[in-house]
């Protein structure tokens, strides 16, 4: 009697929630309960943010077109959400868990993510978005897999490993925000963590000749970072959901947001290995390590751990130009990647963004072209589908730098769907920016230190870019990318520097059809949280 109770109640949740979703798909579904509770990564107490009791999160495993159904139950005793980096939400910006597009999730209540990995491989992450919560923890991988029929370019790994890496500060998360919020920079940070563990803390076991998968994403907040193992050299074979030209490297830069699988042979001889991961650009260097360890190892870590680039940016630049596109390589399809040839296409506008660190109002702030992001009363795209006046305006924002003063306003950039666009990142600062596109991936066609003018198109790479969803853009230096808008939606654009982000270095583009339908977006989720404006309004009847 229970078993059809509970079989009753499962055909009654995808009948009424779940209309939109392929159902010849599989269903993964996961329940998490979002909670505080005491961490010590770097050996202080801490107040960690836990998802059924763990730090990082738990891991999604999914394959591509899977239904991924996620039932989150805030325990915090503040509004809490989640958001997937690099997970596109096809025509469902509904799901993408920042505020822009969602109501947070009520202290002591639940929402229920339904998505899917809609024609998507790849190596990515999930976040806290909302306040400072991403300090504390509430992060973990989410991993796409190929379908079995679809092949891909490289034998079956022996294993496959998880590494998050990222930067973390002693204080918890509310001094943190505290700080910004009083107009000041974060300190420098106090170390650096590989899945939520200090120094040595995290041990790879592997077999002596046997060839494992490494899928590394830096969670962190504030710096990039540099991964490298003692006596062995990486294979690059994805990149945020591209198969790549399999080059080998010695070391890789990761910069905020940013996620690599890489292979590597365990050639060596039978004992452990330093697994290590240093700041990039800053000093002092902060320095972490984790073991390797050969399943048949006659002999603990021995040497100091291998150095690594610090401050070199040529290094880095260099090493991101040689990260291509596999042109033969299928992805999600069938079809060779480079099947579909991004640079014959014209682009039909060109959007130029300029960050900024201006002071308004006598605190400090983050700006893109002029306009650092407030967030409004009512998540953007809620205020969008009730036509709910005064919350944004559309134009906000403008496609170029303003060269005036920065001022605060809910910026809101205005697209149309189906338009193909250039958009090149300039950095007139003196740190490494790195920007990160909801909803999409792009075609990175082109890097280089300067000032970007339109002749800056005679070396773009339009034949192999590395399609991705978070770039780099060094310091005084512009970075341009190509991006169909092929889904439409309420999509952030934003620093994965924490505190820019937060202090207003972001923004949304909405991308706009004149003629909706159901196939080019899904309509409100019936289960979807209503807030601010549109409080005590209907979602659509049961």
């Amino acid at each position: 009697m229970r078993s059809t109770m509970v079989f009753r109640f499962l055909a009654l949740f995808l009948l009424l929630v779940v209309p939109f979703v392929n159902g010849d798909d599989p269903y993964r579904f996961y329940t998490w309960n979002v909670t505080y509770g005491d961490i010590y990564p770097l050996g202080v107490r801490q107040q960690g943010i836990l998802i059924n009791g763990q730090f990082p999160g738990p891991e999604i495993d999914c394959a591509t077109n899977d239904n991924i159904i996620v039932n989150v139950y805030n325990s915090l005793p503040e509004p809490f959400l989640i958001s997937w980096n690099g997970l596109q939400q096809r025509k469902n910006s509904w799901e993408d868990g920042v505020y822009g597009t969602n109501c947070p999730i009520p202290p002591g209540r639940n929402f229920t993510y339904i998505m899917q990995a809609k024609d998507q491989i790849g190596s990515f992450f999930y976040f806290p978005s909302l306040a400072f919560h991403k300090a504390a923890g509430g992060f973990g991988a989410f991993r796409i897999s190929s379908r079995p029929l679809i092949p891909v370019p490289f034998p079956p790994p022996a294993g496959d490993y998880t590494v998050l890496i990222g930067d973390w500060f002693k204080a918890n998360h509310t001094d943190l925000k505290a700080i910004v919020d009083n107009g000041q920079n974060l300190p420098f940070p106090d170390g650096i963590l590989i899945n939520g563990r200090a120094a040595n803390g995290m041990y790879f076991t592997v077999d002596q000749g046997k060839t494992y998968r490494f899928r590394i994403s830096n969670v962190g907040l504030t710096t990039s970072l540099n991964f490298r193992i003692q006596g062995h050299t990486m294979t690059l074979v994805e990149v945020e959901g591209s198969h790549t030209i399999q080059n080998t490297y010695s070391s890789l830069d990761v910069h905020l947001g940013q996620s690599y699988s890489v292979l590597v042979t365990m050639d060596q001889p039978g004992k452990d290995y330093y697994m290590v991961v240093s700041t990039r650009f800053t000093t002092p260097v902060l320095t972490t390590t984790a073991i390797l360890h050969y399943s048949n190892s006659a002999g603990a870590v021995s040497g100091p751990p291998p150095g690594g680039p610090t401050i070199e940016i040529d290094w880095s630049l260099n090493q991101a130009r040689s990260i291509r596109w596999n042109l033969t390589a299928s992805a999600a399809r069938p079809n060779p990647q480079g099947s579909y040839h991004y640079g014959l296409i014209n682009t039909s506008r060109t959007i130029q963004l300029e960050n900024s660190a201006p002071v308004i109002n006598g605190k400090q702030r983050y700006a893109v072209n002029g306009v650092s992001f407030i967030p409004a009363d009512t998540p953007l795209k809620i205020a969008d589908y009730y036509q709910i006046a005064g919350v944004f305006t559309l134009g906000s924002i403008a496609d170029y730098p303003s060269g005036g003063g920065a001022y605060l306003q809910t910026a809101v950039m205005a697209a149309d769907y189906r338009a193909y666009v250039e958009i090149v990142f300039q950095n007139y600062e003196n740190t490494v920016q790195s920007w990160h596109i909801d909803g999409y991936s792009f075609f990175v066609v082109g890097m280089d230190g300067g000032q970007w003018t339109p002749a800056s198109r005679e070396g773009y790479n339009l034949q192999d870019g590395i399609y991705r969803c978070t770039t780099q853009v060094y310091p005084q230096s512009w970075t341009a990318v190509y991006m169909p808008l092929d889904n439409v939606g309420m999509w952030n654009i934003r620093s994965e520097n924490w505190a820019r982000q937060y202090l207003g270095q972001q923004f949304y583009l909405r991308v706009y059809t004149p003629a909706p339908s159901f196939r080019d977006e899904y309509p409100i989720p019936r289960n979807a949280l209503l807030c601010g404006r549109a409080a005590g309004r209907r979602t659509r009847p049961l």
